[in-house]
């Protein structure tokens, strides 16, 4: 079989600039380097997000003009991942029109393996397309757990098989330093992470006052300069480790969904993650604690510990707490909540936040 020949950049050059304005003809291509003009001193920028062509055409209506054709490259600065390229990218498109005096982008589009440029202009929202797997989810099993306020041996097991599935996962460590800083950035200051989930609480929740949630905010930003250097920690996480991403399938395995955040991080995030569901289950049912919800707590730190040896966790794990339980106090994640949950799950994270680590054993004083 004839391998396929790569296509040449002049000709799918030539056939995007046709795309963009019909019967028009590409006269050159010059590369433009960085900003390095002489005396620039100071102001010189050193680095840029990407090398564009510069694209000569004729229109045709026999006028001459200039095009420029923008990639991007990873970097250290939130480029890191091949998504947030694209985003930059389309979101470039989305907005240069809305500035007066802004060059127009023409059009956005994405760069195939095999050379070929595919345009996007038309595009709207993206999808994506996964397996689908036969099964329950876990947050079934915590349900029932808390209705029946006892354990099976098979929860147990399962609990147990959780454990080991993370430690599998964080047991490939990763050497890359800017990407742990992201993580514990992101932890902090993204959309999805403390800063964005304490923007979208509503006003007059019920134990979350606003003074309460800035005071949080606050101690999580100290614990983001005390874990930023801790780059040893990086390892492979799922990201989103909470008991709706994960099924268990006809045959009683585990099998995970949604892995997010880069799936690169500290695994103090994932454990934190899944840790705390046994802790609010077990505020939302009261009884369920000292019949259940506390055998499954100490037995999945125990199996994690057993597999990993990293009583480190408990040196980083406070602000990742206090994320996974901005996400179960917000009434508009949770909104049929007991006050009194919401109340004892922010005094733990106050708690964490204070402490010089984590003391898996103070959620014991939650269940007298």
């Amino acid at each position: 079989m004839t391998k396929p020949q790569t296509p040449d950049l002049e000709d799918e050059i030539g056939e995007l600039v046709g795309a963009v304005m019909p019967r028009a003809t590409v006269l050159g291509v010059e590369r433009l380097g960085p900003d390095e003009e002489p005396g620039a001193e100071g102001t010189g920028k050193a680095i840029g997000y990407g090398v564009p062509l510069r694209i000569r055409v004729r229109a045709a209506d026999g006028a001459e003009r200039d095009l420029c054709l923008h990639t991007a490259k990873p970097d250290d600065f939130g480029h890191d991942r091949r998504a947030d390229r694209a985003a930059n990218t389309i979101l470039a498109f989305d907005t240069f029109g809305d500035l007066p005096r802004h060059v127009r982008a023409l059009d956005v589009g994405a760069v195939m393996t095999d050379g070929r440029l595919v345009s996007l202009r038309d595009s709207g929202e993206y999808y994506l397309v996964t397996e689908y797997v036969e099964g329950h989810v876990y947050a079934e099993d915590l349900r029932r757990i808390a209705h029946d306020r006892a354990l099976s041996e098979t929860d147990v097991a399962r609990c147990d098989a959780l454990a080991r599935l993370l430690a599998e996962i964080h047991s490939v460590r990763k050497d890359a330093p800017a990407i742990y800083r992201r993580a514990i950035r992101d932890l902090v200051g993204h959309g999805e992470g403390i800063f964005g989930l304490v923007d979208g609480y509503p006003d007059g929740v019920p134990m979350a006052p606003p003074e309460r949630l800035l005071a949080i905010e606050r101690r999580c930003l100290e614990w983001r300069w005390n874990l930023r250097d801790r780059v040893d920690r990086l390892a492979r996480t799922h990201g989103d480790y909470h008991p709706f991403n994960l099924v268990f399938d006809r045959m009683g395995s585990p099998v995970l969904l949604d892995t997010s955040r880069g799936s690169a991080g500290d695994p103090a995030d994932d454990v934190t993650c899944l840790a705390i569901n046994y802790v609010f289950f077990a505020l939302e049912a009261p009884g369920s604690w000292h019949r259940a919800f506390g055998t499954l707590w100490r037995t999945f730190f125990k199996t994690y510990l057993d597999c990993t040896g990293d009583h480190g966790i408990f040196s980083v794990a406070a602000p990742f707490l206090a994320w996974r339980a901005l996400v179960l106090c917000n009434p508009r994640w949770y909104p049929s909540i007991h006050a009194s949950t919401r109340d004892a799950l922010l005094g733990m994270v106050e708690r964490a936040l204070d402490a010089p680590q984590f003391d898996p054993s103070d959620v014991e004083r939650l269940f007298p």
